[in-house]
């Protein structure tokens, strides 16, 4: 739906937006200020919650963050068949991180050796957002955002790959050509060559890191909900509690 008088439609609620059809493109904030006002509840969110217990009634079933699009996508397509064999409707959310994971293990990228501060050789390019926003929307998702890793530019490439359902450019596209359009002003002519959409749907774009692998092994500690060693602190981690953690990295590590 085109935007009337602007943005108006930001002062309808996200069901209404839903219910009239609308494609919502969101980010991680949205998600994560619906928490903190009380309207949502962190908890299981995995295909296996949704098709237990389809009954629970909820208006949007989703995922948010620790996986990848595509994995993430896949999920919510699980989702929609545990509703739907329950002869159920809703709408559906996805909202995924912008760094490939497909390394991770069942808690997602924060077992991953990267977490939290050397992710950034894995994010998404603005390609692959291209294809994730295709694939969501194909998957029956009308709910497409993002979380951890995404930058403007991924969410208007969310938008553009959607501004045929949605009547409307985002507004930031004004500030460059698709697909690479603006490269055929380029002085030269193997990169004017590149301003085209099947050129950048191809890429297999390199890391640059010859001595980096192109997996890692995700940090199994075999601890998850509920465990002691995943208490929250109001004070920093002592000398030792710290010590203590260290001697279990290396534990696990060697045994890896």
């Amino acid at each position: 739906l085109p935007p009337l008088d602007g943005y108006k439609c930001l002062n309808t609620g996200i069901l209404e937006r839903l219910n009239a059809g609308e494609i919502v493109i969101g980010d991680g904030g949205f998600v994560f200020a619906l928490e903190k006002r009380g309207y949502v509840k962190a908890g299981p969110w995995t295909p296996e919650a949704t098709v237990t217990h389809p009954e629970a009634g909820a208006q949007i079933v989703g995922v948010n963050c620790h996986f990848d699009p595509l994995t993430c996508v896949k999920t919510v397509k699980m989702m929609k068949e545990g509703v739907e064999k329950a002869g159920l409707k809703a709408h559906y959310m996805v909202q995924p991180l912008a760094y490939h994971t497909p390394d991770c293990n069942c808690q997602g990228f924060i077992d991953l050796p990267e977490f939290p501060f050397a992710l950034e050789p894995r994010i998404l390019t603005r390609w692959d957002m291209h294809q994730y926003a295709r694939e969501a929307y194909n998957a029956g998702i009308h709910y497409i955002g993002g979380c951890c890793g995404y930058e403007p530019y991924h969410i208007r490439a969310v938008s553009e790959e959607l501004a045929p359902e949605r009547g409307f450019l985002p507004a930031a596209s004004e500030k460059h050509g698709l697909w690479g359009a603006g490269l055929e002003m380029h002085t030269k002519p193997w990169v004017r060559a590149r301003s085209r959409r099947e050129y950048w749907e191809n890429i297999r774009p390199a890391s640059g890191r010859p001595k980096c692998p192109s997996l890692s092994t995700p940090e199994s500690w075999g601890v998850t909900k509920g465990h002691s060693d995943l208490l929250q602190h109001k004070e920093a981690t002592s000398t030792q509690e710290m010590k203590h953690v260290l001697e279990k990295q290396k534990k696990v590590k060697s045994s890896a």
